[in-house]
């Protein structure tokens, strides 16, 4: 499991985009369906923290993937991390993010593919 003493790891937005570029990965957004649609990094999963906090299933990392959780500054993901591993659910969360995603450059796009903003 990937939890360090005080609590869930976390990792800067560049590794968590080189991980899921490189297909080490599996990004999943924990925003509300507004925040998902007006900008979210390119191929990320969405299950807002409502519906893990309800015990819904979680999408994990297929074929041996890890799971790395973002939301806009890092507070719901962090959140996450901490149900999914009561839960045995190995993941990370990426440091300030998606706040912090779109200040490195990193893509962000909305619901219909165009430039996305994180709101």
């Amino acid at each position: 499991m990937f939890l360090s003493q005080g609590g869930p790891d976390r990792i800067p937005p560049a590794q968590a985009h080189r991980r899921i570029r490189e297909g080490r990965a599996v990004l999943l957004d924990v925003r509300e369906v507004d925040e998902y649609q007006a900008g979210h990094a390119p191929g990320t999963l969405h299950m807002p923290l409502s519906h893990l906090t309800e015990g819904v299933d979680v999408p994990g990392g297929q074929g041996g993937r890890s799971l790395v959780l973002i939301c806009r500054s890092g507070n719901r993901s962090q959140h996450a991390a901490r149900l999914l591993a009561d839960r045995g659910v190995a993941s990370v969360d990426v440091t300030g993010g998606m706040r912090a995603w779109a200040e490195q450059g990193l893509p962000v796009r909305d619901a219909h593919g165009s430039a996305g903003t994180v709101i």
